[in-house]
Protein backbone atom coordinates (compact mmCIF):
# COMPACT_ATOMS: atom_id res chain seq x y z
CA UNK A 1 0.00 0.00 0.00
CA UNK A 2 0.97 3.29 -0.89
CA UNK A 3 1.51 5.75 1.88
CA UNK A 4 0.74 9.60 0.73
CA UNK A 5 0.15 12.42 2.64
CA UNK A 6 -2.17 15.69 1.43
CA UNK A 7 -1.76 18.61 3.39
CA UNK A 8 -4.11 21.49 2.99
CA UNK A 9 -3.60 25.10 4.02
CA UNK A 10 -6.64 27.10 4.52
CA UNK A 11 -4.90 30.03 4.61
CA UNK A 12 -5.45 32.87 7.74
CA UNK A 13 -7.51 30.29 9.73
CA UNK A 14 -6.69 30.76 13.14
CA UNK A 15 -8.29 29.22 15.90
CA UNK A 16 -7.52 31.42 18.87
CA UNK A 17 -4.75 34.03 20.09
CA UNK A 18 -1.11 32.48 21.19
CA UNK A 19 -0.16 33.84 24.48
CA UNK A 20 2.00 36.29 22.86
CA UNK A 21 -0.42 37.25 20.92
CA UNK A 22 -0.33 40.81 22.69
CA UNK A 23 3.37 41.53 21.43
CA UNK A 24 1.67 41.52 18.13
CA UNK A 25 -1.36 43.79 18.72
CA UNK A 26 -3.38 40.64 18.69
CA UNK A 27 -5.06 40.36 21.77
CA UNK A 28 -8.26 38.46 21.19
CA UNK A 29 -7.91 37.49 18.19
CA UNK A 30 -10.13 33.94 16.98
CA UNK A 31 -10.43 34.05 13.25
CA UNK A 32 -12.87 30.95 13.50
CA UNK A 33 -14.24 32.36 16.92
CA UNK A 34 -15.00 35.45 17.05
CA UNK A 35 -17.07 34.99 13.08
CA UNK A 36 -19.12 32.61 14.85
CA UNK A 37 -19.28 34.93 17.81
CA UNK A 38 -20.37 37.64 15.54
CA UNK A 39 -22.41 36.09 13.02
CA UNK A 40 -24.41 33.88 15.05
CA UNK A 41 -23.65 31.14 12.90
CA UNK A 42 -21.30 29.19 10.64
CA UNK A 43 -22.57 25.93 9.17
CA UNK A 44 -19.00 23.91 8.76
CA UNK A 45 -20.82 20.38 9.04
CA UNK A 46 -18.37 18.71 7.63
CA UNK A 47 -15.70 19.91 9.54
CA UNK A 48 -17.49 19.73 13.01
CA UNK A 49 -17.70 15.99 11.94
CA UNK A 50 -13.87 15.47 12.29
CA UNK A 51 -13.52 17.27 15.54
CA UNK A 52 -12.98 20.81 14.62
CA UNK A 53 -15.36 22.36 17.36
CA UNK A 54 -13.46 20.36 19.38
CA UNK A 55 -10.57 22.30 19.41
CA UNK A 56 -9.52 23.84 22.61
CA UNK A 57 -10.26 27.52 22.05
CA UNK A 58 -11.83 27.70 19.11
CA UNK A 59 -14.91 28.93 20.35
CA UNK A 60 -17.38 27.09 18.30
CA UNK A 61 -20.41 25.06 19.24
CA UNK A 62 -19.29 22.17 20.75
CA UNK A 63 -21.42 18.98 18.37
CA UNK A 64 -22.76 15.69 20.09
CA UNK A 65 -21.58 13.33 17.53
CA UNK A 66 -18.26 11.84 18.90
CA UNK A 67 -15.79 13.11 15.86
CA UNK A 68 -14.16 10.58 13.40
CA UNK A 69 -11.03 12.55 12.66
CA UNK A 70 -8.16 12.92 15.14
CA UNK A 71 -8.27 17.00 16.15
CA UNK A 72 -5.92 19.45 18.00
CA UNK A 73 -4.18 23.14 17.60
CA UNK A 74 -0.57 24.14 17.09
CA UNK A 75 1.39 26.71 18.51
CA UNK A 76 4.09 28.58 15.89
CA UNK A 77 7.86 28.89 17.64
CA UNK A 78 9.05 31.29 14.72
CA UNK A 79 8.31 34.82 16.57
CA UNK A 80 6.26 36.06 13.22
CA UNK A 81 2.65 35.70 12.30
CA UNK A 82 3.45 35.89 8.55
CA UNK A 83 2.63 33.27 5.54
CA UNK A 84 6.66 32.16 4.42
CA UNK A 85 7.66 31.64 8.29
CA UNK A 86 3.96 29.51 9.00
CA UNK A 87 4.80 27.72 5.85
CA UNK A 88 8.10 27.11 6.87
CA UNK A 89 7.61 25.74 10.22
CA UNK A 90 4.77 23.58 8.34
CA UNK A 91 7.54 22.07 6.64
CA UNK A 92 9.91 21.50 9.18
CA UNK A 93 12.13 24.47 9.46
CA UNK A 94 12.05 27.17 12.41
CA UNK A 95 13.56 30.53 11.69
CA UNK A 96 15.50 31.85 14.57
CA UNK A 97 16.09 35.02 12.84
CA UNK A 98 12.67 36.74 11.83
CA UNK A 99 12.27 39.06 8.74
CA UNK A 100 12.31 42.33 8.75
CA UNK A 101 9.60 44.53 8.91
CA UNK A 102 9.35 47.77 7.49
CA UNK A 103 5.95 50.05 9.81
CA UNK A 104 7.44 53.46 8.63
CA UNK A 105 7.90 52.61 4.70
CA UNK A 106 11.25 51.38 3.09
CA UNK A 107 14.42 53.32 3.22
CA UNK A 108 15.53 56.16 0.80
CA UNK A 109 18.27 54.75 -0.97
CA UNK A 110 16.53 51.59 -1.42
CA UNK A 111 13.81 53.14 -2.66
CA UNK A 112 16.23 55.56 -5.00
CA UNK A 113 18.14 52.17 -6.19
CA UNK A 114 14.66 50.61 -7.39
CA UNK A 115 13.26 52.63 -9.12
CA UNK A 116 16.47 53.19 -11.14
CA UNK A 117 16.74 49.83 -11.67
CA UNK A 118 13.08 49.46 -12.94
CA UNK A 119 13.18 52.57 -14.94
CA UNK A 120 9.87 54.20 -12.83
CA UNK A 121 9.60 55.86 -9.98
CA UNK A 122 7.08 55.07 -7.61
CA UNK A 123 4.60 56.65 -5.22
CA UNK A 124 3.11 55.13 -1.84
CA UNK A 125 5.61 53.60 0.26
CA UNK A 126 3.82 53.04 3.37
CA UNK A 127 2.22 50.53 5.36
CA UNK A 128 -1.91 50.37 4.49
CA UNK A 129 -4.46 47.97 3.48
CA UNK A 130 -3.96 46.95 -0.16
CA UNK A 131 -7.46 47.45 -1.14
CA UNK A 132 -7.17 50.74 0.27
CA UNK A 133 -4.20 51.82 -1.55
CA UNK A 134 -5.08 51.37 -4.81
CA UNK A 135 -8.46 53.68 -4.53
CA UNK A 136 -6.80 56.60 -2.59
CA UNK A 137 -3.87 56.54 -5.13
CA UNK A 138 -4.86 54.30 -8.12
CA UNK A 139 -6.07 57.81 -10.32
CA UNK A 140 -2.57 58.98 -9.59
CA UNK A 141 -0.84 55.12 -10.93
CA UNK A 142 -2.65 55.60 -13.88
CA UNK A 143 -1.90 59.28 -15.01
CA UNK A 144 1.97 58.87 -13.94
CA UNK A 145 2.79 55.33 -14.86
CA UNK A 146 4.58 54.90 -11.45
CA UNK A 147 3.53 51.41 -9.64
CA UNK A 148 2.15 51.32 -5.60
CA UNK A 149 4.49 50.28 -3.35
CA UNK A 150 3.38 49.24 0.07
CA UNK A 151 4.05 46.89 3.14
CA UNK A 152 2.34 46.07 6.36
CA UNK A 153 2.77 44.31 9.41
CA UNK A 154 4.25 41.54 7.80
CA UNK A 155 7.59 41.20 6.03
CA UNK A 156 5.96 42.30 2.44
CA UNK A 157 7.45 44.62 -0.37
CA UNK A 158 4.22 44.99 -2.51
CA UNK A 159 3.94 46.65 -5.73
CA UNK A 160 0.57 47.47 -6.89
CA UNK A 161 -0.07 47.96 -11.01
CA UNK A 162 -3.16 48.65 -13.20
CA UNK A 163 -2.84 45.77 -15.51
CA UNK A 164 -3.60 48.20 -18.85
CA UNK A 165 -0.46 50.46 -17.49
CA UNK A 166 1.89 48.31 -16.81
CA UNK A 167 1.52 44.63 -17.84
CA UNK A 168 2.09 41.81 -16.27
CA UNK A 169 5.43 40.39 -17.54
CA UNK A 170 6.53 43.90 -16.50
CA UNK A 171 5.00 43.78 -13.18
CA UNK A 172 6.12 40.49 -12.44
CA UNK A 173 10.14 41.62 -13.65
CA UNK A 174 9.76 44.69 -10.82
CA UNK A 175 9.14 42.00 -8.26
CA UNK A 176 12.07 39.90 -9.52
CA UNK A 177 14.22 42.81 -9.29
CA UNK A 178 13.58 44.13 -6.14
CA UNK A 179 13.37 40.24 -4.45
CA UNK A 180 17.45 40.34 -5.61
CA UNK A 181 17.40 43.61 -3.56
CA UNK A 182 15.72 42.31 -0.58
CA UNK A 183 17.60 39.19 0.20
CA UNK A 184 20.37 40.89 1.97
CA UNK A 185 20.84 43.50 4.71
CA UNK A 186 16.65 44.54 4.38
CA UNK A 187 16.02 40.85 4.18
CA UNK A 188 12.14 41.00 3.82
CA UNK A 189 10.23 37.93 3.83
CA UNK A 190 8.31 38.06 0.29
CA UNK A 191 7.73 40.40 -2.66
CA UNK A 192 4.12 40.48 -3.95
CA UNK A 193 2.81 41.24 -7.07
CA UNK A 194 -0.59 43.03 -6.81
CA UNK A 195 -2.34 43.50 -9.97
CA UNK A 196 -5.65 45.61 -10.05
CA UNK A 197 -8.52 46.46 -13.02
CA UNK A 198 -10.58 49.01 -12.76
CA UNK A 199 -11.55 52.94 -13.09
CA UNK A 200 -11.70 55.58 -10.74
CA UNK A 201 -13.81 54.60 -7.75
CA UNK A 202 -13.90 51.10 -8.44
CA UNK A 203 -10.54 49.44 -8.53
CA UNK A 204 -10.62 46.06 -8.23
CA UNK A 205 -7.42 43.50 -7.50
CA UNK A 206 -7.46 40.41 -9.89
CA UNK A 207 -6.12 37.07 -9.32
CA UNK A 208 -2.84 37.44 -10.91
CA UNK A 209 -1.21 37.80 -7.92
CA UNK A 210 2.29 36.64 -7.93
CA UNK A 211 4.64 36.10 -4.36
CA UNK A 212 8.70 35.81 -4.92
CA UNK A 213 9.53 34.57 -1.41
CA UNK A 214 12.85 34.07 -0.30
CA UNK A 215 14.32 30.43 -0.65
CA UNK A 216 14.44 28.87 2.69
CA UNK A 217 17.26 29.36 5.10
CA UNK A 218 17.47 25.92 5.71
CA UNK A 219 16.22 22.21 4.69
CA UNK A 220 13.09 21.90 5.05
CA UNK A 221 10.81 18.40 4.50
CA UNK A 222 10.19 19.33 0.77
CA UNK A 223 14.25 18.70 0.64
CA UNK A 224 13.92 15.72 2.88
CA UNK A 225 11.23 14.11 0.82
CA UNK A 226 12.99 15.21 -2.79
CA UNK A 227 16.70 13.17 -1.35
CA UNK A 228 14.58 10.38 -0.62
CA UNK A 229 13.12 9.70 -4.13
CA UNK A 230 9.75 11.08 -3.63
CA UNK A 231 7.62 13.47 -5.42
CA UNK A 232 5.96 16.85 -3.75
CA UNK A 233 2.99 18.09 -5.50
CA UNK A 234 2.21 22.23 -5.00
CA UNK A 235 -1.09 23.79 -5.49
CA UNK A 236 -1.22 27.39 -5.16
CA UNK A 237 1.04 29.61 -4.25
CA UNK A 238 3.17 27.00 -2.48
CA UNK A 239 5.74 26.87 -5.16
CA UNK A 240 6.63 30.72 -4.95
CA UNK A 241 6.41 30.49 -0.96
CA UNK A 242 9.41 27.94 -1.27
CA UNK A 243 10.90 29.63 -4.05
CA UNK A 244 10.15 25.94 -6.23
CA UNK A 245 12.80 23.79 -3.86
CA UNK A 246 11.97 20.70 -3.64
CA UNK A 247 9.00 20.90 -5.40
CA UNK A 248 8.32 18.23 -8.10
CA UNK A 249 5.67 19.53 -9.68
CA UNK A 250 3.04 22.46 -8.95
CA UNK A 251 -0.01 24.30 -10.38
CA UNK A 252 -0.53 27.63 -9.62
CA UNK A 253 -4.01 28.37 -8.99
CA UNK A 254 -5.62 31.21 -8.30
CA UNK A 255 -8.68 30.57 -6.27
CA UNK A 256 -9.86 27.95 -3.50
CA UNK A 257 -12.35 26.64 -6.41
CA UNK A 258 -9.33 25.97 -8.50
CA UNK A 259 -7.55 24.92 -5.46
CA UNK A 260 -9.58 22.06 -4.63
CA UNK A 261 -10.60 21.14 -8.14
CA UNK A 262 -6.96 20.76 -8.70
CA UNK A 263 -6.30 18.95 -5.58
CA UNK A 264 -9.20 16.63 -6.76
CA UNK A 265 -7.73 15.59 -9.68
CA UNK A 266 -4.04 14.91 -8.00
CA UNK A 267 -5.27 12.83 -5.92
CA UNK A 268 -7.41 10.85 -7.85
CA UNK A 269 -4.65 9.78 -10.17
CA UNK A 270 -2.80 9.01 -7.05
CA UNK A 271 -0.01 11.58 -8.24
CA UNK A 272 2.58 12.20 -5.79
CA UNK A 273 3.80 11.08 -2.66
CA UNK A 274 2.93 14.59 -0.83
CA UNK A 275 0.44 16.97 -2.08
CA UNK A 276 0.88 20.95 -0.45
CA UNK A 277 -1.68 22.76 -0.97
CA UNK A 278 -2.70 26.35 -0.05
CA UNK A 279 -6.22 27.38 -0.08
CA UNK A 280 -5.82 31.72 -0.39
CA UNK A 281 -9.00 33.13 -0.99
CA UNK A 282 -10.14 32.99 3.04
CA UNK A 283 -6.99 35.49 3.56
CA UNK A 284 -6.74 37.20 0.39
CA UNK A 285 -10.01 37.93 -0.70
CA UNK A 286 -11.93 38.53 3.06
CA UNK A 287 -9.31 38.20 6.12
CA UNK A 288 -7.22 41.28 4.52
CA UNK A 289 -10.93 43.19 4.02
CA UNK A 290 -12.16 42.79 7.09
CA UNK A 291 -15.10 41.11 5.07
CA UNK A 292 -16.53 38.69 7.76
CA UNK A 293 -19.19 37.42 6.27
CA UNK A 294 -17.62 36.21 2.92
CA UNK A 295 -14.39 35.06 5.07
CA UNK A 296 -18.04 32.81 6.58
CA UNK A 297 -19.20 31.99 3.01
CA UNK A 298 -15.54 30.87 1.86
CA UNK A 299 -15.50 28.49 4.55
CA UNK A 300 -18.70 26.79 4.50
CA UNK A 301 -18.15 26.35 0.57
CA UNK A 302 -14.65 24.79 1.91
CA UNK A 303 -16.46 22.31 3.96
CA UNK A 304 -19.00 21.75 1.32
CA UNK A 305 -16.26 20.59 -1.22
CA UNK A 306 -14.69 17.96 1.80
CA UNK A 307 -17.11 15.59 1.36
CA UNK A 308 -15.38 15.05 -2.03
CA UNK A 309 -12.34 15.26 -1.07
CA UNK A 310 -12.68 12.22 1.99
CA UNK A 311 -14.57 9.92 -1.10
CA UNK A 312 -11.68 10.71 -3.13
CA UNK A 313 -8.61 9.45 -1.05
CA UNK A 314 -7.17 6.23 -1.20
CA UNK A 315 -6.57 3.69 1.12
CA UNK A 316 -2.88 4.91 2.22
CA UNK A 317 -4.00 8.49 2.14
CA UNK A 318 -3.45 10.42 5.32
CA UNK A 319 -4.81 14.14 5.02
CA UNK A 320 -3.89 17.01 6.98
CA UNK A 321 -6.33 20.39 7.60
CA UNK A 322 -3.96 23.30 9.13
CA UNK A 323 -3.39 26.86 8.82
CA UNK A 324 -0.61 28.85 8.53
CA UNK A 325 -1.55 32.52 10.85
CA UNK A 326 -4.40 33.66 11.68
CA UNK A 327 -6.32 37.02 9.92
CA UNK A 328 -9.53 37.74 11.61
CA UNK A 329 -11.48 40.33 9.91
CA UNK A 330 -13.49 41.22 12.68
CA UNK A 331 -10.63 43.32 14.34
CA UNK A 332 -10.09 46.25 13.63
CA UNK A 333 -6.62 45.27 11.84
CA UNK A 334 -6.54 43.81 8.31
CA UNK A 335 -3.50 42.21 8.85
CA UNK A 336 -2.59 38.86 9.93
CA UNK A 337 -3.34 37.83 13.73
CA UNK A 338 -0.92 36.04 15.85
CA UNK A 339 -2.94 32.64 16.27
CA UNK A 340 -3.24 28.98 17.11
CA UNK A 341 -3.51 27.01 13.98
CA UNK A 342 -6.00 24.16 13.56
CA UNK A 343 -4.92 20.18 12.82
CA UNK A 344 -7.79 18.42 11.53
CA UNK A 345 -6.07 14.61 10.40
CA UNK A 346 -7.99 11.79 8.44
CA UNK A 347 -7.86 8.63 6.11
CA UNK A 348 -8.90 5.46 5.55
CA UNK A 349 -6.16 3.97 7.74
CA UNK A 350 -6.37 6.87 10.26
CA UNK A 351 -7.83 6.88 14.01
CA UNK A 352 -11.24 8.15 15.20
CA UNK A 353 -11.74 10.77 17.90
CA UNK A 354 -7.85 11.13 19.42
CA UNK A 355 -7.17 14.43 20.63
CA UNK A 356 -3.97 15.89 19.92
CA UNK A 357 -4.23 18.52 22.47
CA UNK A 358 -2.00 21.47 21.91
CA UNK A 359 1.21 20.95 19.14
CA UNK A 360 4.00 22.41 20.64
CA UNK A 361 5.30 24.04 16.70
CA UNK A 362 3.58 23.94 13.37
CA UNK A 363 6.99 21.45 12.80
CA UNK A 364 5.00 18.51 14.17
CA UNK A 365 3.32 18.55 11.24
CA UNK A 366 5.55 18.57 8.91
CA UNK A 367 7.43 15.49 11.17
CA UNK A 368 4.90 13.39 10.90
CA UNK A 369 4.05 13.76 7.47
CA UNK A 370 7.73 13.08 6.40
CA UNK A 371 7.50 9.87 9.11
CA UNK A 372 4.31 8.41 7.72
CA UNK A 373 5.67 8.77 3.89
CA UNK A 374 9.30 7.70 4.27
CA UNK A 375 8.79 5.97 7.85
CA UNK A 376 11.96 8.12 8.63
CA UNK A 377 12.51 11.15 11.76
CA UNK A 378 12.73 14.92 10.82
CA UNK A 379 14.77 16.85 12.97
CA UNK A 380 13.00 19.39 13.70
CA UNK A 381 9.57 18.62 15.16
CA UNK A 382 7.56 16.19 17.50
CA UNK A 383 5.69 13.53 14.90
CA UNK A 384 2.38 12.57 16.50
CA UNK A 385 2.13 9.67 13.82
CA UNK A 386 1.81 7.58 16.76
CA UNK A 387 -1.19 8.69 18.36
CA UNK A 388 -3.49 9.21 14.61
CA UNK A 389 -2.71 5.88 13.06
Amino acid sequence: MKKRAILIILDSVGVGAMPDAAEFGDTGANTLGNIYRLRGSLRLPNLYKLGLSRIEGSGLPLGGCAPTGCYGRAAEVTKAKDTTSGHWELAGLIMEKPFRTFPYGFPKELMDDFERKIGRGTIGNRVASGTVIIQELGDEHVSTGKPIVYTSADSVFQIAAHEEVIPLDELYGMCETAREMLNGEYYVGRVIARPFLGSEGSYRRTENRRDFAIPPTGDTILDGLLKNNKDTIAIGKIEDIFANRGITMSDHTRNNHDGIESLLRFIKEGTGDFIFANLVDFDMLYGHRNDMEGYAKALEYFDGRLPEIIKALKSGDMLIIAADHGCDPTTPSTDHSREYIPVIVTGPCIREGASLGTLGCFADIGATVFEYITGLKWPVGTSFLNIVC
